[in-house]
């Protein structure tokens, strides 16, 4: 077999295996026949070819993968064939419409573009290391970053011990992180070739601020470069955080500002002070900086102090329960249960509307929506039913029985005991139904345990125009007047508001949702969506509550 015949199968041989083929002539007399045979078809076989041929393009992209342009003068050429068209239109009515076509502004729109392209190189060009170093100086590492909008990702600070500057942060999923080049700890020496020696942070990042194009850093390895680990912990925030109001921040362009009330995914608990997170709405975002729990409970006891002080105080005051500093509290998805409803608890000041909801609620369907029947010791009125509006016990009765724990919440008011029991919100949760309670907002730490899993909503009242003329249409009958004879007087209103914000300051940060209850028409088709939502959908819970 002659590499002529060859040449002229159908199979397209790689020039090395032709080489072997022929070369097998010369090798006939050194062989047995069956052996040249052998040898003969292997090389011929269409998967061997195929197999280099495959060897060879990947070979080829390992040595170089960079996609270059063929060429950079397309529009040039495109002028040459067109002059050369010119001259033979006459010839064919294909010349004629090459001609034409060429012609196109879309086409030569996009060849110059081409070509713009075509002249750039994109690809960063690093300066070369020296060599030749001696064994006593440092290891050196030069990375380059293209600058874009994004920030760098990377904060900086004055070792205190050297006054070298070093990075003291990688922000997760920032550009410095995806580099994987730069690590805390680093010293940096030069920024764009500008010597960082002496200089502080603040002019360090002024380099940074004014460069262009891409960014070279000359940096000496921190001795440790573990991989950061992310952190899986999501926190509710109990506060809102705007980090250009903030002075203390390190970097303001790398803070996170957040609401109370948005989940925040904690990636980095490394520094004390400051925390690494992103909004969990956000989960490709790069991290930012928020203050950690440590140095946000300082901030709101220095607050407090503070308040105290220039009011004149020396006692506790009432305006915020100083057994909790609400910053942060950790949370998971908590997933329904089948046939297992969490305790719906409606909060909000008196004469708000919460008991009128919970009423409607279950008259919209009383088999599923239920409310245990409260227990007090004063007297019954008339017109009321043992056990219908409430269960009617002796004061030595109902305070026994406090003190045994078997209330899930209870106050006095006007020198009558009122409380739920445990049992009662325990027998409708196991009858399968959605257990509706609207206690008084004290009882809400009562009630927030991981034995009732309560969702909390506040129902809020609108603004006191809109509060007073919504319940006057609606002729609202107050309930400040035991006999409900009168409307709601202008005080009324004013302390329903005032009790509002009392409750919002106080206990805000527990609430699962709100509801404006302006129109009740429509606060009410809120709540019943909010109430299958909760029956559906897996929602964030303190963290504790999720088996």
């Amino acid at each position: 077999m002659t590499a002529e015949v060859m040449a002229s199968n159908d199979t397209t041989f790689d020039p090395a295996l032709s080489k072997l083929i022929t070369s097998l002539k010369d090798t006939e007399s050194l062989s047995n026949d069956q052996e040249i045979d052998f040898l003969k078809a292997l090389l011929e076989s269409k998967e061997l070819n195929a197999l280099v041929n495959v060897h060879s393009k990947v070979a080829k992209v390992g040595r170089d993968d960079r996609l270059a342009p063929i060429l950079s003068t397309s529009a040039m050429i495109l002028y040459e064939v067109l002059e050369e068209l010119s001259q033979r239109c006459h010839l064919s009515d294909e010349c004629r419409e090459a001609f034409h076509l060429l012609q196109k502004p879309h086409l030569q729109s996009l060849l110059y573009a081409h070509d713009c392209i075509a002249q750039k190189d994109f690809y960063p060009h690093l300066p070369e290391l020296p060599i030749e170093m001696d064994e006593d100086e440092e290891t050196i590492k030069i990375v380059q970053l293209v600058k874009s909008n994004e920030p760098l990702g990377a904060t900086i600070k004055t070792d205190e011990e050297t006054g070298k500057i070093i990075i003291a942060r990688i922000m997760h999923g920032g550009a410095a992180d995806r580099s994987g080049l730069i690590h805390v700890g680093d010293e940096v020496i030069e920024v764009n070739g500008i010597n960082v020696e002496g200089k502080t942070p603040g002019d360090v990042l002024s380099i940074l601020q004014n460069s262009e194009g891409t960014i070279t850093f000359k940096l000496v390895p921190s001795d440790g470069k573990g991989a950061q680990r992310e952190s899986k912990v999501r926190v509710r925030a109990h506060f809102n955080y705007n980090p250009e109001v903030d002075p203390y921040i390190p970097c303001k362009e790398a803070g996170l500002a957040f609401q109370r009330g948005d989940i925040l995914h904690i990636v980095s608990q490394d520094d004390a002070y400051w925390w690494q997170a992103r909004k969990e709405s956000e989960r490709t975002a790069r991290a930012g900086l928020i203050p950690s729990r440590a140095l946000q409970e300082r901030r709101i006891l220095h607050e407090r102090t503070q308040r105290d002080v220039s009011d004149g105080e020396s006692k506790k005051n009432d305006d915020f329960d100083r057994e909790m500093i609400a910053t942060y509290e950790e949370v998971a998805k908590l997933y329904p249960r089948p046939g297992i409803y969490r305790p719906v608890v409606l909060i909000g000041a008196p004469g708000v509307g919460r008991n009128e909801l919970r009423r409607r609620l279950i008259a919209r369907d009383p088999e599923k929506y239920r409310s245990p029947v409260p227990y007090t010791t004063r007297p019954m009125r008339t017109g009321e039913v043992a056990g219908r509006e409430y269960i009617f016990v002796s004061r030595e009765k109902m305070d026994a029985d406090i003190e045994a724990g078997k209330f899930i919440e209870h106050g006095e008011y006007k020198g009558h005991l009122y409380g739920t029991s445990a049992e009662s919100v325990k027998s409708i949760v196991n009858a399968g139904c959605v257990c509706l309670l609207s206690p008084h907002y004290q009882a809400i730490k009562a009630l927030r345990t991981v034995q009732l899993k309560p969702f909390l909503i506040h129902i809020k009242p609108p603004e006191f125009d809109e509060l007073k003329k919504t319940r006057t249409d609606s002729r609202a009958k107050s309930t400040f007047d035991e006999s409900n004879a009168r409307g709601f007087t202008d005080d009324e209103f004013n302390d329903m508001l005032k009790s509002a914000e009392r409750i919002d300051f106080l206990y805000g940060h527990f609430f699962d949702d709100e509801i404006l209850n302006a129109d009740l028409v429509a606060a009410f088709e809120k709540l019943v969506n909010t109430v299958q939502r909760l029956e559906n959908e897996p929602l964030w819970a303190p963290s504790s509550w999720v088996q």
